[in-house]
């Protein structure tokens, strides 16, 4: 557990933990606003790491707090628990009267993201600032390395490592996630410390010292324009070398914003698996890292490493993020796009490359500029891409793709009024043709590796083909194209553009970097913008598929081509639900047809209904009509392709089996088989073959009945089956009549396409009752002897004609059965 340096037992501390199990949450919540607001900071901080985990959960997943991510709205507890820990809220206050004090808590490196561990296991200080001067060096080697941080960073990281930490849950407990407390929570302290209008509350709480003061955590050579982005010197620093700290007055005003934003970025965002680890260590900064350790193991005074902790391969985390982890993602980008699109105007119209261009512009508006580009742009692309390589091809992939629309859509969050037009007439404004460049990759590199996501998909259904239809319509939006297209032309140019210039990493506000910026800018400018992005994400030897050219043109013919064949499926299904619907007549709901147990078959898929076979046809169409108007493809040739392959489905294809090879113990799909049924174009018929009377007991049936007439008819199947047997054996008309009532007609009984070892000559006759549990069944009996009451007949005599009726049925179908067949 996390915890200060060690200190005698606090009675305080103790008494709250004895508490804790005695008490219910509002009485200790009461009991805990009374103690912050009446003792001093030196009884409080023992209080903090135990309080702290009580709420959020142990890091190591022992304990899971107040279970925020499961507390809703429906709950006595949740307003409790939301004002308890709202920014002006009694946890908070602690928070704050520590903070004055200066008081650290250590946080063992263990529990730190992947990338992050890995790079101090191997003696290389991280990037991130948020993580600079706070390094704490035992003697016992580096893996037992903790971090020293401060109240609201301690806080900070308990509260966003609470969403990825593993908790042992209840099965029975689900929650909306965008109900719990836990993403309210998230919402209030990005709208808090974020805000789009005025500045950051100061501290409501103060004590004898004054207020609050900053712990500067920005060093004098990390700024916030450098911030995320590789450092132009290829040799990393070493943590035993951290920069020193120097005050900054500019940070006091933002620096609560900044932590918590760094806290989760690093957190959330900051997880990837080993092979992106070792694609994003380029050979030039292996080499210099080799040549430092080279002189650092000279050194008398070089610490204890453990074997094998400097190698890439020492780093293996598992990274499987939840929907609930990639919903409040999605919730970080959407605020911080309508956070900085708050900038104010005279902000943007100020810029220029003078030294003094930004003298009066406040800190929150300067973390505005570069809030996106710098915090979260490599991240998020990182996580995204391993979300969109990984994640299961399901309708849950529908929380990541939302997350990429709504960054690539920067635009959707301006606060602006906008004309109530359709979002696909919507012309993308031109001042975010900067930001379109800046992000080429969000557009172009997630888009190639969702075509690969989409042609193994099943596109027949409605929710998976709404995802294909949001990004059809998201990137048919007017002007985004032409945007792409200039940003790729951009980068494709000649390296000579660059030579003039000399190497340096991204540019800081003060010399054009904000991509809001309305002045015109030099192309080399340009050049260097777009490249220096590709590079930062994808590596100097990268190589780049245009988004519109002859290769991914034909990918995307391919994915129409089996948006065509999923179209032809959903309208085949539908069809054929159609034709069995109509082919049910009144007397068969009557019960005077022949059931078809296999029709109503409880395994049968909700997505196939006719309501969302229309959803689905509607979601395919549109997004065939957006693909054709991104790419520019002749509607003539595509009308061809899709009249083509409807007529090469009709000739038969719906008739056919998945393509399969004949093994050892029947046949065995083939790689083409098994995308045939994954795309719908064929499948196999399926039918319940088992014994009819053991089939679950559907929704429209009484199980009591079905279970009592089931012992019933398995008496006297068992007693009398032999006489059945032989009734059924006979060729008269007595054995057709027994056939009808005693057994099923052979002919009905579907064949699988897999040879089963033969079972007999014919199926044994026996008597089944089970039709009598049929709450439809006992409607119509009871609507039968209601009328013959009002008809003054009494049960006795309805009883008798019913049988009546029944036997005359009988004997019509055997005395006319077969020519009704023939006919």
């Amino acid at each position: 557990m996390a915890a200060p340096t060690l200190q005698q037992p606090s009675f305080l501390l103790v008494n709250l933990k004895s508490d804790s199990t005695t008490k219910p949450l509002l009485q200790r919540c009461q009991d805990l606003v009374k103690i912050i607001d009446e003792y001093p900071a030196k009884e409080l901080h023992l209080i903090l790491p135990w309080l702290v985990e009580s709420v959020f959960g142990s890091l190591d997943s022992c304990t899971a707090g107040w279970n925020l991510r499961l507390l809703h709205a429906r709950s006595n507890e949740y307003n409790v628990v939301l004002e308890f820990l709202s920014p002006s809220g009694p946890m908070m206050k602690l928070v704050y009267k520590l903070q004055a004090e200066e008081y650290k808590y250590e946080i063992p490196v263990n529990y730190l993201p992947g990338p992050v561990k890995v790079c101090i296991q191997q003696g290389i200080l991280p990037e991130c600032p948020l993580f600079h001067n706070k390094l704490q060096f035992p003697l016992s080697g580096l893996l037992t390395l903790n971090l020293a941080l401060n109240p609201f960073e301690f806080f900070m990281f308990h509260f966003a490592s609470c969403l990825i930490t593993p908790k042992s849950y209840p099965q029975s407990a689900h929650v909306s996630s965008t109900d719990s407390a836990y993403f309210v929570l998230v919402d209030t302290y990005l709208k808090y410390f974020l805000p789009g209008e005025g500045s950051v509350p100061p501290s409501p709480f103060s004590d004898s010292r004054g207020s609050v003061t900053a712990p500067s955590p920005r060093s004098s050579s990390v700024s916030l324009a450098g911030y995320g982005v590789h450092s132009p010197s290829l040799l990393k620093h070493h943590i035993f070398h951290q920069p020193s700290v120097n005050a900054d007055p500019a940070a006091q005003e933002i620096w609560r914003s900044e932590t918590l934003l760094q806290m989760f970025v690093e957190i959330w965002l900051h997880h990837y698996s080993l092979e992106m680890y070792q694609k994003l260590q380029s050979p030039q900064v292996k080499l210099a890292l080799l040549q430092y350790r080279l002189s650092m193991s000279s050194m008398p005074s070089q610490p204890f490493a453990p074997p094998g902790s400097g190698t890439l391969h020492t780093y293996q985390e598992p990274f499987s993020p939840t929907e609930e982890h990639v919903l409040v993602v999605r919730l970080l980008v959407k605020h911080l796009h309508a956070f900085s699109n708050s900038l104010k105007p005279e902000t943007l119209s100020s810029s220029s490359p003078s030294a003094h261009s930004h003298a009066h512009t406040s800190p929150l508006e300067e973390f505005k500029r570069v809030v996106v580009q710098r915090f979260v742009q490599q991240k998020l692309y990182l996580f995204l891409q391993h979300c969109f390589s990984h994640w299961p091809l399901d309708a849950s992939f529908r929380a990541v793709l939302e997350t990429w629309l709504s960054y690539i859509q920067p635009w959707r969050y301006t606060g602006e009024k906008t004309n109530a037009q359709p979002d696909q007439n919507r012309t993308v404004p031109d001042k975010w043709e900067p930001f379109v460049q800046e992000n080429l990759l969000m557009y172009t590199k997630l888009f190639q590796v969702l075509l690969n996501r989409a042609v193994r998909t099943d596109l027949v259904n409605a929710k998976n083909a709404l995802m294909v239809f949001r990004v059809a319509k998201v990137f048919s939006q007017p002007n985004l194209g032409e945007m792409i297209q200039k940003g790729e032309q951009l980068f494709l140019e000649p390296e000579h553009v660059l030579q003039h210039r000399q190497p340096r990493g991204y540019l800081t506000p003060g010399q054009g970097g904000s991509f809001l910026s309305s002045r015109q800018r030099a192309a080399t400018d340009l050049v260097f913008r777009v490249k220096s992005h590709v590079y930062a994400l994808e590596g100097q030897d990268c190589q780049y598929k245009q988004m519109f050219g002859p290769e991914l043109r034909g990918a995307v013919t391919k994915l129409i081509q089996i948006i065509a064949q999923a179209r032809q499926t959903a309208k085949r299904i539908s069809d054929h639900s159609g034709e069995a619907a109509a082919s049910s007549s009144f007397l068969s709901w009557f019960g005077m047809g022949t059931p078809d147990l296999n029709s109503t078959f409880s395994g049968a898929e909700p997505e196939e209904s006719g309501e969302c076979l229309a959803k689905t046809h509607e979601f395919l169409d549109r997004a065939l009509e957006n693909l054709c108007q991104i790419f520019k493809l002749n509607q003539g040739q595509l009308a061809q392709l899709i009249s083509n392959l409807g007529s090469s489905q009709d000739d038969g294809h719906c008739k056919q089996l998945p393509d399969c090879i004949q093994g050892e113990n029947g046949l065995v799909l083939t790689d083409l088989g098994r995308k045939q049924i994954i795309s719908g174009l064929r499948r196999f018929d399926i039918q319940y073959q088992g014994d009819p009377e053991l089939q679950p007991i559907r929704s429209y049936e009484n199980a009591l009945l079905v279970r009592l007439f089931y012992k019933i008819s398995s008496l006297v199947n068992e007693r009398f089956g032999g006489h059945m047997n032989a009734l059924c054996s006979r060729p008269d008309l007595l054995g057709r009549l027994g056939r009808h009532y005693l057994a099923a007609d052979p002919d009905s009984s579907a064949r699988s396409p897999v040879p089963r070892p033969p079972s007999g000559a014919h199926r044994r006759a026996r008597l089944s009752l089970r039709p009598l549990a049929s709450y439809r069944t006992l409607l119509l009996l009871l609507l039968a002897y209601a009328t013959g009451a009002a008809l003054a007949l009494g049960p006795a005599s309805c009883t008798l004609l019913l049988l009546v009726g029944g036997l005359l049925y009988g004997l019509l179908v055997a005395l006319l059965g077969d020519k009704l067949k023939t006919h």
